[in-house]
């Protein structure tokens, strides 16, 4: 198949399809007038880049998955190499878990905060004499 037709139902571009040949994960082969030819193994090499990039993993991570499957592995993840990429990726993704999980914290703790400190001004403006809460946002942020 030409270029056009992998790219289609691939669900990307050419231009994709040619930075990943220039980047040696796809293969390049051209026919006797010049154009790039793919056939289905090609194809899943694409599906397992695809696959992978919407996991959120580089592209040069494809790589050791890309390698595996062209050596004949039914799978790409079948391979040691393919694993440590997997193995890293878990490690990253828990880190930005806990980075997020302190996050959350910190703005659950704010707002609780807020909470308490806004129920506390509208007790006041209850009392006689007491404050009027005022809102600066409510004014279009202007005093």
């Amino acid at each position: 198949m030409r270029i056009g037709e992998l790219a289609e139902r691939a669900g990307t571009t050419t231009r994709a399809l040619r930075y990943y040949e220039s980047r040696g994960l796809l293969p390049a082969r051209r026919d006797a007038q010049g154009h790039r030819t793919y056939d289905e193994r090609d194809l899943r090499l694409l599906r397992q880049i695809r696959t992978l990039k919407d996991f959120g993993f580089e592209l040069e991570e494809t790589r050791p998955f890309v390698e595996c499957l062209r050596a004949g592995h039914p799978e790409g993840d079948l391979c040691p190499a393919s694993l440590v990429v997997y193995r890293r990726k878990l490690d990253e993704l828990d880190a930005l878990i806990g980075e997020l999980t302190a996050v959350r914290t910190q703005v659950g703790a704010q707002l609780a905060r807020a909470e308490r400190e806004r129920a506390e001004l509208a007790a006041e403006a209850e009392v006689p004499g007491g404050p009027e809460p005022v809102c600066e946002l409510g004014r279009g942020g202007r005093p």
